[in-house]
């Protein structure tokens, strides 16, 4: 996700990426309602509602987020309503609430600025902390990935969602570096990935960059969320409604272009990304 607007009125305001196009492409008009999937901290539902006195349900499935959002609700009631679930489930959502059809859809595909600055949540390596990664607490942490996985699952998460050519050594490392003691913060992987590459960063980033994606996509089955996402568009878009989806790199572009061409009836070839049925293992409590 681009940056989101803060989550309060005075709060100073991060618009997120091509806000300016997604409204355009949305064109929102009074009286018609939609769907922001991935709220954050609100910037594409606070701009929908400012545009015209429409109706927008915002989901997402960060308890934080929607905890946070509960003041940008007060301020543009009743035309606002948060829902904690992910995107890949608004169609059954809607039709819980009994809104059959809605009029568009925002996708802003990724991470939020918001989870992104908060070590805690050990999305980045920039400070220090826990190898969670996860957006909603559930399922297994970037930590319970490195430390379970075999050195070929972990090669193979990080070439397929990381795109790393340097995928193999990365996982030799890992394990190698887990028979002495766990990897538990971002930090001590960050590293770990840097004496890999000797040093030296690429293109001007840090070589763990795409490590890091690899495992946070992998964690949070953004992939998977997205076909989701798609298919739970269409099923509840009017004819005529509008789909907009941001994407940042070429796996989530991938997805979608596909899709597109799909329903124009183009290609039909199934998804690249990594089958995630056999690496199985015990959720951790949150």
């Amino acid at each position: 996700m681009g940056a989101p607007s803060g989550a309060t009125p005075d709060a100073p305001r991060h618009l997120p990426v091509m806000l300016a196009d997604v409204l355009d492409a949305l064109q929102p008009k009074a009286h018609e309602t939609y769907i922001d999937g991935t709220f954050g901290a609100g910037g594409y539902t606070r701009a929908i509602l400012e545009a015209a006195n429409c109706r927008v349900v915002a989901f997402d499935r960060d308890p934080t987020a929607i905890a946070a959002g509960s003041e940008l609700v007060r301020t543009f009631e009743p035309r606002l309503s948060l829902v904690h679930r992910p995107f890949g489930r608004m169609a059954e959502a809607m039709h819980d609430a009994g809104l059959m059809h809605v009029d568009g859809v925002v996708l802003d595909i990724g991470v939020s600025s918001m989870q992104l600055d908060e070590a805690e949540r050990g999305f980045s390596f920039q400070s220090d902390g826990p190898l969670d990664m996860r957006m909603a607490c559930e399922g297994p942490s970037a930590a319970d990935v490195l430390n379970s996985f075999s050195e070929e699952q972990i090669a193979d998460i990080i070439y397929e969602y990381g795109e790393e050519r340097r995928s193999r050594a990365i996982a030799r490392a890992v394990v190698k570096a887990r028979t002495e003691a766990p990897l538990r913060r971002t930090r001590e992987l960050a590293d770990l990935v840097l004496r890999v590459f000797h040093g030296r960063k690429e293109d001007g980033r840090h070589p763990a960059t795409r490590t890091f994606q690899a495992l946070r996509i992998f964690v949070n089955d953004e992939l998977g969320e997205l076909e989701r996402g798609l298919r739970a568009a269409e099923k509840i878009l009017k004819p005529g409604g509008r789909l907009v989806v941001v994407t940042f790199h070429s796996l989530e572009d991938r997805i979608v272009k596909q899709f597109l061409a799909e329903r124009a009836g183009k290609v039909d070839h199934g998804s690249r990304h990594l089958p995630q049925k056999n690496l199985q293992f015990t959720p951790p409590d949150c």
